[in-house]
């Protein structure tokens, strides 16, 4: 049976089946192929959709605005102090306004329950571009990116390592679950993931696991691609980095970590990084608490397994499938 997804929300990848993932993976596949050959595919012209940021962000937001672009449509940007919603201004009203305006609307911001909102009054589809909760858009690139890298999904073998409660973690299990991944989140047992019973459940039903280990051996080893994201979230206070950095200082992906995962296996991260000094937060963690390289190494982040820069350039192909399939 063909898939078709017209008119449906892009909120997280627990509303997706895996066939309907997998029509939007095929589909990110030949609108990349059409971008690297410099075919047109302004298939959407005479439309227009409007971005709502309210934490900002380098690739979702280019992703957004070139894809639409590239698909002839009209792309209006609102900043945190360009927009009244949730201020003068209900998260409702604002999407009703919106929705008589605009074919679609893009959030990236902070709770969930905003993104769920806007999408029930809308009338128009929605698109999660981030929440604290969940990052299904990223989802899209990496599951590309590892298909790209190993020719296949099912049955890789996929960990991931830091503070796996955060939305990173939360989508990477379930993206995982939803494709026949095996995952495993290595952590702190205070920062193991939520949901986790769900996860399993979907995962039994496409034939792999999910697996949650504080031991750092156990979690890299046999890994086909090992991930990790930012010890510290946008939007949380300065004063968590210290406690973060204690609690996830032994689980850093440095070359040893590598060593433990398989000969060919890839490093994964949604950026940005601190894996190096050269940023503002980089250089004041590094003054106050004595540490030039976070979640990642530099070495490992600029090695031959590095895939980080492939998964960004996802971000654009992925995001424009997402768009056109929802609206065409």
């Amino acid at each position: 049976m063909a898939v078709n997804v017209r008119g449906r929300n892009y909120l997280k990848l627990l509303d997706y089946t895996p066939e309907e993932i997998r029509y939007l993976l095929d589909l990110s596949k030949e609108f990349k192929n059409m971008k690297r050959n410099g075919v047109p595919h302004r298939y959407l012209e005479n439309k227009n959709i409007v971005l709502l940021f309210e934490k900002t962000s380098t690739r979702t937001r280019c992703a957004f605005e070139v894809a639409g672009m590239d698909l002839g449509m009209g792309v209006t940007y609102l900043d945190p102090g360009s927009s009244q919603m949730g201020k003068k201004e209900s998260i409702a009203d604002t999407a009703r306004v919106l929705g008589r305006m605009y074919d679609g609307i893009e959030y990236r911001g902070f709770d969930q329950k905003i993104v769920d909102e806007l999408a029930e009054y809308a009338g128009v589809p929605v698109w999660n571009g981030l929440t604290d909760q969940f990052h299904p858009t990223q989802m899209l690139a990496d599951l590309l990116t590892l298909e790209e890298k190993f020719g296949r999904l099912k049955g890789l073998n996929f960990t991931y390592m830091g503070d796996a409660r955060n939305n990173m973690g939360n989508s990477l299990m379930v993206a995982c679950a939803k494709m026949g991944i095996n995952f495993t989140a290595c952590a702190p047992k205070e920062l193991f993931p939520a949901e986790v019973s769900r996860a399993r459940e979907i995962a039994g039903k496409n034939g792999c696991t999910v697996r949650l280990t504080e031991d750092i051996d156990q979690g890299a080893k046999d890994a086909d691609a090992v991930y990790t994201d930012i010890w510290v979230s946008m939007g949380e206070p300065d004063e968590v980095w210290g406690t973060r950095i204690k609690l996830l200082r032994g689980y850093q992906v440095n070359a040893e970590v590598m060593k433990k995962a398989k000969p060919s296996a890839i490093f994964m991260h949604c950026l940005p990084s601190f894996h190096d000094t050269n940023t503002t937060i980089g250089a004041e963690i590094a003054k106050k608490f004595g540490i030039n390289e976070m979640e990642v190494t530099n070495e490992v982040f600029e090695s031959r397994q590095s895939v980080v820069f492939d998964e960004a350039e996802n971000r654009m192909h992925t995001i424009k499938a997402v768009i056109y399939a929802t609206l065409c």
